[in-house]
């Protein structure tokens, strides 16, 4: 099997965030779907995941 072309940094390639799956519109207001990282400060999102919340920042994590 040959092996796969590298781009020239070597680097893998980031896939793109999805900023929109953060946020709802709710009439004329914007509405943010995660809470935030008590530790981080508002503007750090908490991530959502099957049975906990964690901080990718902090390391912080909730359980469900």
């Amino acid at each position: 099997m040959a092996a796969k072309p590298k781009d020239k940094s070597g680097k893998k390639a980031k896939k793109p965030y999805h900023i929109y799956k953060l946020y709802e519109i709710q009439g004329d207001k914007l509405v943010r779907k995660n809470s935030f990282s008590p530790k981080a400060g508002a503007g750090v999102f908490m991530a959502e995941h099957k049975d906990r919340r964690t901080c990718g920042k902090t390391g912080y994590m909730e359980k469900k």
